[in-house]
């Protein structure tokens, strides 16, 4: 059963594009790409919303996701998201284990 959450991250003035850059700069994203049970920590950029960056944040079961949050990894999250003044929407997901419909999906 995998986990995803969808995190938007509002601001202005180009912050959250700022928080994401610096997320992927300092290299936090890629310490928590390498926890184990990580799927994807990914950043997209709605194109309707130049304020907004989401991430698609997902993980194999929800005690991986505790493990990143019991790791030293939240507490930069949580410093950078106050650094740019960011608000959160969050959409939480949870897969299934019924058929995927193959004959919709083109490869």
């Amino acid at each position: 059963m995998a986990v995803t959450v969808n995190i938007y991250y509002t601001g202005t003035n180009g912050s959250a594009r700022r928080f994401a850059q610096e997320m992927e700069e300092s290299g936090t994203a890629h310490k928590i790409r390498t926890i184990e049970g990580n799927i994807c920590y990914e950043y997209y950029f709605p194109m309707n919303d130049p304020e907004t960056v989401m991430l698609k944040d997902s993980w194999t079961s929800q005690a991986a996701i505790d493990e990143l949050h019991a790791s030293p990894m939240m507490d930069v999250i949580t410093e950078l998201r106050e650094k740019y003044d960011l608000h959160m929407k969050v959409e939480r997901y949870v897969s299934d284990s019924g058929p995927v419909d193959e004959k919709f999906i083109r490869k």
